[in-house]
């Protein structure tokens, strides 16, 4: 399972040019930890961040024009940040497994002739084998369509082969080509990687919804399919389901049981039982903050784990006592599933007592418009009052963290 040492994005809204983590050409920070939290005051570009991710994702999925206009984006000129006329541009760096090179992806989005976005430079980078120093050899390299790929799982290998590339739409990446044909396993294998990253744009209300009954693998962004979830783990690992329905049962206050109850239809309904209720309530009955936290306990039992999650303020209708053991449940996963990683913006001090200074980061909009990041490790009044046990959410709100 890949997981990400470092992320940076150029021109995309109040993200003029972010860092976070470790780059192949910039290696004076240290790669992101397995739980990356993110705080920030109120503009400072939280949900920006949160969305570049997002934008990425979709950008594999759809292609970049429909990217642009998806999510109530705005098209391009809204998502290019205010006064630049560079292209957005994206380096992911990450390794496909802890003991592989790391592999640095670069991604250029620009407007053309006709002032519609589109592809232009796309590159996959990676030392050879036994090269210690110097520039990563590209092993995908496209400019408006056209370049070259290097077939194969390593360069220099016997089976390695340099093919000429030639896109027909320059508004879908070459990963997504490329990336299915199983001559190139590098680039199918980051693209997998994207493929998997999982954003939670969840809606209580659409977790609600009776949808048709049919089992389906993976939770979707707004979790209006839990049903077919839900249908799919009881079909494939009833035992092991039976377990899961427990153990979360155990971590949602006032639940004392949860089960599973099929319609005539073939549905699978989820009851929940309340301490002092002998009647089961139903999904439907549920309040927002306990439907949320068990979709996202569910989320982290998927059998198949998503190697990369993106949650923004998962504090939202949950009490406030609940949100540092969340944030154990985060780092538990993240740290157990061996190159899972979960990414998360908040609000909330009390998320912000469970972590360590590795794991949080701060945003800031500057004077000129555009924000900054930095860890909050980086900073040795906080890393050293943080060492004597004082909580990080407790120093946030004693403004430990203000520069401004």
């Amino acid at each position: 399972m890949g997981m990400l040492e470092g992320f940076r994005v150029q021109n995309f809204g109040v993200l003029r040019d972010v860092k976070i983590g470790r780059l192949s050409n910039d290696r004076s920070g240290d790669p992101m930890t397995p739980l990356v939290t993110v705080i920030g005051r109120n503009g400072s570009g939280k949900s920006t961040l949160f969305d570049a991710f997002g934008f990425l994702a979709d950008c594999l999925k759809m292609g970049v024009e429909e990217a642009c206009d998806v999510r109530m984006r705005g098209g391009f000129h809204q998502l290019r940040s205010k006064g630049q006329t560079g292209p957005i541009r994206f380096e992911v760096y990450y390794r496909n497994h802890p003991n592989e090179r790391p592999i640095t992806y670069e991604l250029e989005i620009d407007l053309d002739r006709f002032d519609r976005p589109y592809v232009k430079t796309e590159r996959l980078r990676q030392r050879r084998k036994n090269e210690r120093r110097g520039q990563p050899f590209s092993f995908l390299d496209l400019r408006e369509g056209r370049g070259v790929a290097w077939k194969g799982m390593s360069l220099g290998e016997e089976s390695s082969e340099k093919v000429s590339i030639e896109l027909t739409d320059v508004r879908r990446l070459g990963i997504a080509t490329v990336g299915a044909l199983k001559e190139h396993p590098r680039i199918s294998a980051f693209r997998e990687f994207l493929e998997g990253w999982y954003l939670s744009y969840f809606s209580p209300d659409a977790a609600r919804s009776l949808p048709l009954a049919g089992p389906q693998k993976h939770l979707n962004s707004r979790g209006d399919n839990l049903g077919n979830v839900v249908q799919y783990m009881e079909r494939e690992y009833p035992e092991r389901f039976r377990k899961i329905l427990d153990s979360i049962a155990k971590k949602i206050p006032g639940i004392w049981k949860i089960s599973t109850k099929r319609t005539d239809d073939n549905r699978l309904l989820l009851q929940f039982n309340e301490r002092g209720f002998e009647d089961p309530f139903y999904a439907q009955q549920m309040s927002d903050g306990t439907l949320k936290l068990f979709t996202y306990l569910l989320l982290l039992e998927d059998p198949s784990p998503r190697p990369f999650i993106c949650i923004e303020e998962p504090e939202n209708g949950l009490h406030h006592k609940l949100l540092s053991a969340l944030a154990e449940e985060f780092r538990r996963y993240a740290e157990e599933r061996k190159g899972a990683q979960i990414f998360v913006t908040t609000h909330s001090p009390f998320f912000a007592n469970a972590l360590n200074p590795d794991e949080l980061w701060i945003l800031e909009r500057q004077e000129d418009g555009f924000s900054t990041i930095r860890r909050a490790s980086e900073d040795p009044i906080v890393r050293g009052l943080a060492e004597e046990g004082i909580p990080l959410g407790s120093l946030w709100y004693s403004d430990y963290f203000d520069r401004g």
